[in-house]
């Protein structure tokens, strides 16, 4: 994507990376307190029934303590899951039980929430960018997630280059940030964007 409209150089890349703090919190009614809040207990159960198997996440009330389970698959045909995949379930394997936590369309298929609050920082290098400068050199930044925190695309802007709400989207309204995406959406996934110099060029003016 040319950076004026004009060109294609880029003189400045920069790469922003959302970076992981913890996972999310479940936010499911506990039947004996109701708290809302819950988290992994870092297992998960197998159980077998003949070729039929149940998988379940295991998570536990932040009030109370009681166990609850978040059925994964349900009499599921054993050669319908991967060996490598069920020999991580029934090993309580970290990552799968990362992975699960933080699965979206799990937490949907469920009936359950997930509030990402505390889970990321914006980590960028770039220490300084002048963005007041019309003539500052264009720029292509590149956000990297290393989770899938669903983020505001503005809260990023806002956060990597210490800009206030209005002065972002006066920036964006006039073409010297240029998105892949509405400023309002949010963002769980490597994306790319432009800083230019000027506003491209209208068709009118071209």
């Amino acid at each position: 994507m040319p950076a004026h409209g004009r060109g294609t150089g880029i003189d400045r890349k920069a790469l922003w990376v959302v970076s992981e703090l913890g996972l999310p919190t479940i936010v499911k009614t506990c039947v004996s307190c109701r708290s809302t809040r819950h988290r992994p207990t870092g297992k998960i159960r197998v159980n077998a029934n003949h070729k039929l198997l149940d998988v379940w996440l295991l998570i536990c009330c932040d009030l109370c303590g009681r166990t609850s389970k978040i059925p994964v698959h349900e009499r599921i045909n054993v050669r319908a899951l991967d060996n490598e995949r069920l020999l991580m379930f029934e090993n309580n394997d970290p990552a799968i039980v990362r992975q699960l936590t933080m699965d979206a369309t799990l937490a949907r298929k469920a009936a359950y929430q997930l509030d990402w609050t505390g889970t990321w920082r914006l980590d960028t290098d770039i220490p300084f960018y002048d963005l007041r400068r019309e003539d500052a050199a264009p720029l292509e930044v590149i956000i990297r997630f290393e989770l899938p925190a669903p983020i505001r695309v503005e809260k990023l802007l806002t956060a990597g280059f210490g800009l206030s709400r209005p002065a972002v989207r006066g920036m964006v309204d006039s073409g010297r940030i240029r998105l892949p995406l509405p400023i309002d959406a949010r963002a769980r996934e490597d994306l790319t964007f432009l800083v230019v110099t000027a506003p491209p060029l209208s068709p009118g003016q071209a």
